[in-house]
């Protein structure tokens, strides 16, 4: 069922007119119970599109909305005084748990019958490192491991590739879309296997899966240098929680390049971070201010880093965060890297799920 809050087109409109002035609010604090109820929001509506339904009435857990809100909406617990998952979040945890233990029944998220080879792999490899990465960090905030999280980790790990030059890494879903289904995607999907390893509660220290995150290093090793700085934020985060994925040099490196794009107001820029080829599928031309999605996912990192939020660099972007979220309508924009989309569709706001996610991550993490 829609929810009101995405409801007519005019409706979007203001609140997308009123966040386009949000960098000359002076406001000195952000919404954190706006913040709760757009991702709510959100997710009660990806739930409900029947484009992102799947078999066993379960849905697809898509990059730009359902994993960002799995990482984002438990920080928020604290600030909202709450005890338990919200509503939407109970019937996305479900979801997955339910393709968790279905693993061998469930139909793939593409197959190749119905997309074409190798859609299937793309899918499964996809899949299982976003299930375990969302059941690990639910557990994180409970501090202990649960059997339907170590079930998903088996998953992932049993998919996890063993020869070619993608070895350590997994299939990873390619629909030439910029930043999570593009070619060079499968390296930004190697990073949440090992965000999701170094995230489970007592776990990356067994045998078997050092054996795993050995394998996972090297393939960072392999590919490292050539990758985006997009890719490369992920990879840094990545080593803030395995750090052998990593050298020291590397992580200094990226924490140098990322300040050298902090823009003058603090913020950064999507478009600026991806591969330097990319361009929009309709030609069009890039929004080049600062936007949520880069602003808030590299402060997050950086902060993973051990960035000190009273950097000055971490000050000026944590208040771009704060003075540029919409306090209406609780988000923060950011736009489409593929083609010039309608903000007032349901598709138009993914980018804006994202930026809302990780900014939440950035702000709840300063503390």
């Amino acid at each position: 069922m829609r929810n009101p809050f995405l409801g007519a087109a005019a409706a979007a409109l203001t609140i997308f007119s009123v966040a386009s002035k949000a960098g000359s609010n002076d406001a000195a604090s952000w919404d954190p119970k706006a913040a709760a109820a757009y991702l709510d929001q959100r997710a009660d509506w990806w739930a409900g599109w029947p484009t992102s339904a799947r078999d066993h009435d379960t849905h697809c857990v898509s990059c730009h909305t359902a994993l960002p809100y799995a990482l984002s909406r438990p920080a928020l617990r604290s600030e909202l005084a709450e005890n338990t998952p919200s509503a939407p979040e109970k019937k996305m945890l479900d979801g997955v748990i339910k393709r968790v233990r279905m693993w061998s029944e469930v139909e793939p998220f593409y197959p190749d019958e119905k997309r074409g080879v190798p859609k299937t792999a793309e899918s499964r490899g996809t899949e299982s490192v976003l299930n375990a990465l969302i059941l690990v960090n639910y557990d994180a905030h409970k501090g202990t491991l649960s059997d339907d999280a170590r079930l998903a980790l088996n998953n992932m790990w049993a998919l996890q590739l063993q020869s070619g030059d993608a070895k350590g890494a997994w299939n990873w879903l390619n629909f030439h879309n910029q930043p999570w289904e593009a070619d060079d995607s499968q390296f930004w999907g190697a990073t949440l296997g090992a965000i999701a390893a170094g995230t489970a509660p007592g776990y990356a220290s067994a045998p078997d899966v050092r054996d795993h995150l050995k394998l996972l290093a090297a393939y960072f090793q392999r590919n490292f240098d050539s990758q985006s700085l997009m890719n490369r934020i992920y990879a840094l985060w990545a080593s803030a929680k395995v750090p052998d994925v990593l050298t020291a040099d590397q992580r200094k490196s990226v924490v140098s390049d990322l300040l050298a794009k902090q823009r003058p107001d603090g913020g950064w820029n999507t478009a600026s971070l991806v591969v330097s080829t990319w361009k929009r599928k309709d030609d069009t031309p890039f929004d080049a201010n600062s936007d949520g999605y880069a602003t808030g996912l590299v402060t997050f990192v950086l902060e993973q880093a051990g960035v000190s939020p009273t950097d000055p660099a971490m000050k000026n972007a944590l208040a771009w965060l704060t003075h540029n979220q919409d306090k209406h309508a609780g988000l923060w924009l950011a736009y489409s890297l593929n083609k010039q989309r309608d903000p007032a569709s349901d598709v138009g706001r993914f980018m804006v799920d994202a930026a809302t996610s990780y900014s939440v991550l950035a702000l709840t993490g300063a503390k």
